[in-house]
């Protein structure tokens, strides 16, 4: 009888699922499944020759519908989407080993995973993978040597084809092998459940305005060239868009720089005049980058008008945050135009004189419109609503910082009363008008850069100085800050000797409803610090170990995937990063909840951006008090946090 599949494809198209996605991928006409491998039970793996005639057992087909039966797949959604569109394989039955993998702490990919878990060289990835699966799953490109094909085929390179079939067939045995060293830590069934509901939110996809892309990639073209041929006449340079070439010409005017970074050119166009000054504002606007995600949306876009598969679940594995794809939805610049619609139509209609009279800077305007190139489809409406504050109404819940609660189940004006907090003033006084409303620019900057443990560096890196604070006055704001804060300064503590504590003794420590532990499975090598959080949910540090850090003390250290080197690398940790961790992973079971709470009510989500949700609504179906109220309601886990949610309706996708 079978329980479980274990199934890895391999697959050809002619489109290119790097830039354009799985979904256009699969739906090219020329998609095709090439290799079959499965295991049943955990048995022998076995590969059906599909490219060569040979067929999937019927019992096989039978188990891909058979709701007792679980398939597991290393990045499940690819297989189970790739077999979707010849065979009947309902969603709920798939388990993906690289989400399982992701909750556990490591990072993606079959190999690196492999590698992480200190897998035998037998049970892991082979080498020459990427370069079999460039010859038979890509186009190939012709030339005298391979008689001007355009394909590579099974006959064509059959040693090749031989050794990508044992590729496949241990994609299987490593799958295989992960999901058996990890299976004690089980994914929850609500992180199942929620991973389900987001493959059909990607499934579903947002329409793109497609008149529009080309519009801003048509003017971007033009504004490019006229921008280039100025930068070329004021220079006389071959390449203005050299960063040597123009430092050198600089030089040649009397400003020397060692580089031509974004802060370098913004701080330098304050300074200079003339022709110096223009050249540098062309930099400026030439780095505007503005048309790739235009680019990007074109590539994407399926037959239907709309993309998919913009979001990653647990894209940021240390969190469980989603991650942004393809369109890289998590950083669309802003929009502070007024008249987005006006400028939109410009566009629309290719008209670049007149975007460029009214607007002046066209890079800047078409950077601003990218968020309006999402659209919603033929009479509906989108409905854009977001969680206020959340990452500090979670922090201040989570500490029982019980002003700050106050302030969160009042008014919300979090900014002004941080500051009253901070500097004894009245909180009605700081207000437009009056001397004090000064103190709120304060107020906010300690807000956004201090609640994790951040000093006056985090201060300047959140734009202090830009907003004209002295670094001078930045260690009272930290001080004066931390002494309003008490208990977030508390927890920063607890939560770190706690951890300590935990590595020291081995005894579970609980903090503020938290549950910190040490969970290993000593046979197969596997031992991590865990945090349950309060919806059930744990956070991963694998292979945790104390040392003594760069300030000399005794700190914990574990592995991780290293943002900077993107290497698996031993990282340190403290109070301050591990409350980041745990308020950024609550605010997201937050966001979590509302959209499985949306979906209850009959709502679509389109796509969610950090705290932020855009459904897709028939117009006379948008309700937005009633949607804002769906996000806004208490959590069953979470007694006394006290949320709120705004949001406005709009014709297409825009920053309020």
């Amino acid at each position: 009888m079978i329980r479980t599949l274990n199934i890895d494809i391999e697959t050809y198209s002619s489109v290119d699922i790097q830039k354009s996605g799985l979904y256009k991928y699969v739906q090219s006409p020329d998609f095709e499944i090439l290799l079959f491998a499965y295991s049943v039970n955990g048995g022998e793996t076995k590969v059906i020759d599909l490219a060569q005639g040979e067929q999937i057992p019927m019992d096989i087909i039978t188990a891909l519908g058979d709701p007792k039966v679980t398939k597991h797949a290393y990045n499940a959604a690819f297989e189970w989407y790739c077999l979707s569109k010849f065979f009947h394989t309902p969603l709920e039955q798939w388990r993906c080993t690289m989400i399982h993998g992701l909750y556990c702490g490591y990072t993606a990919g079959l190999d690196a995973t492999a590698k992480a878990l200190g897998l035998p060289q037998e049970k892991q990835k082979m080498s020459i993978g990427s370069s079999l699966i460039k010859l038979f799953c890509t186009p190939t490109t012709p030339n005298k040597k391979n008689g001007g094909r355009t394909r590579t085929l099974p006959h064509h390179e059959p040693e090749k084809w031989d050794l990508f079939k044992e590729y496949c067939r241990q994609d299987v045995e490593v799958e295989k092998e992960i999901e058996r060293r990890l299976s004690n830590f089980p994914v929850p069934h609500h992180e199942q459940k929620m991973w389900e509901l987001d493959q059909f939110i990607n499934v579903y996809g947002v329409k793109i305005d497609q008149q529009m892309v080309d519009g801003a990639l048509y003017i971007d073209q033009l504004a490019t060239t006229q921008l280039m041929e100025e930068a070329v006449s004021i220079t006389g340079l071959d390449n203005p868009n050299s960063a040597q070439q123009v430092m050198k010409w600089l030089s040649g005017q009397g400003v020397n720089v060692d580089n031509l970074q974004k802060e370098t050119v913004s701080k330098l166009i304050k300074e200079t005049t003339g022709n110096v000054k223009r050249v540098l504002e062309i930099r400026q606007e030439l780095a505007k980058t503005s048309v790739k995600k235009y680019q990007a949306m074109k590539e994407a876009v399926c037959e239907d008008g709309r993309v998919r598969g913009l979001l990653q679940f647990y894209g940021a594995n240390r969190t469980g945050r989603w991650a942004g794809r393809l369109v890289q939805v998590q950083n669309l610049p802003r929009n502070y135009l007024e008249t987005l619609s006006h400028a939109r139509e410009l566009v629309r209609q290719k008209k670049y004189e007149a975007l460029k009279l009214i607007y002046g800077n066209v890079p800047d305007t078409l950077s601003q419109l990218i968020r309006t190139a999402f659209v919603p489809s033929e009479g509906n409406i989108f409905v854009i609503c977001d969680f206020s504050a959340i990452e500090a109404r979670v922090i201040a819940w989570l500490a029982g910082e019980q002003w700050r609660l106050d302030v969160f189940n009042t008014h919300g004006k979090i900014y002004e009363a941080s500051a009253s907090q901070m500097f004894g003033v009245p909180i009605e006084l700081i207000k437009k008008g009056n001397p004090e409303y000064e103190l709120r620019q304060k107020g906010k900057v300690a807000e956004l850069a201090l609640g994790y443990q951040g000093g006056s560096g985090a201060l300047i890196s959140m734009g202090a100085l830009d907003m004209g604070l002295t670094e001078e006055e930045l260690p009272d704001i930290v001080r004066r800050w931390r002494a309003s804060n008490k208990r977030i300064v508390d927890l920063w503590y607890s939560l770190e000797n706690a951890a300590l504590s935990v590595m020291r003794t081995g005894q579970p420590a609980g903090v503020k409803g938290l549950i910190l532990a040490r969970e290993s499975d000593i046979i197969n090598g596997l031992d991590f610090l865990t945090i349950t959080l309060p919806s059930g949910r744990k956070l991963f540090y694998a292979k945790p170990f104390l040392a003594e850090n760069e300030f000399g003390k005794e700190a914990l250290y574990y592995y991780g995937l290293n943002q900077t080197s993107k290497k698996w690398e031993r990282i340190s940790t403290y109070g301050g990063k591990l409350v980041e961790n745990v308020v950024q992973a609550i605010s997201r079971d937050c966001l979590a909840e509302s959209l499985k709470r949306l979906s209850l009510a009959g709502y679509q989500t389109v796509m969610h951006i950090h705290d932020e949700v855009v459904l897709e609504v028939p117009k006379e179906k948008a309700d937005l008090d009633r949607i804002a109220a769906i996000m806004g309601a208490p959590i069953e886990w979470a007694p006394g946090l006290p949320l709120k949610a705004e949001g406005f309706i709009s014709e297409f996708y825009r920053k309020d």
